[in-house]
């Protein structure tokens, strides 16, 4: 059973591991603590666990009524099973409290898993952001959602 928990300091090595698994330019364990730490007033993650092994995280930084959401990885042995769409929705359930309306990420063209996986929770495609990503160099995809009740 996936359990979605905030993370903690301890998650980091593990989530250290997915991340060099998923990403050609991942974080380091300084960047995940520093988002801990020294960016707590906006920073906001979650782990998915099976048990005590973290499977999956994501996280979004709030910039007034918007989540810009970070990451969201998967470990490659628990893909294909909701833990991606488990983490997004885990992280939109704070949106409420938060007075977020609105959620934004990029996401690489060539990641059509991942690009489904955000349509299918109710992203739009916005537009296409320029050799936004390096190793290799490649355009982003601007995915947007409105999460509130807007007036």
């Amino acid at each position: 059973m996936i359990i979605y928990r905030d993370m903690a300091e301890g998650d980091i090595p593990q989530i250290i591991e997915i991340e060099k698994a998923c990403f050609s330019d991942p974080w380091s364990a300084d960047a995940m603590l520093r988002e801990l730490h020294e960016n707590a007033h906006m920073a906001h993650y979650k782990v998915a666990c099976d048990g005590e092994k973290v499977v999956g995280y994501g996280g979004y930084w709030q910039v007034f009524d918007e989540a810009h959401i970070t990451n969201i990885a998967v470990h490659g042995d628990y893909r294909r099973q909701g833990i991606g769409r488990g983490l997004l929705q885990a992280l939109e359930a704070e949106y409420p409290k938060l007075g977020i309306m609105y959620a934004t990420l990029e996401v690489r063209l060539s990641n059509e898993a991942a690009r489904q996986l955000y349509l299918q929770n109710g992203f739009v495609s916005v537009g296409i952001r320029p050799n936004y990503y390096e190793k290799p160099r490649e355009n982003a995809d601007i995915m947007w959602k409105t999460c509130g009740n807007i007036e």
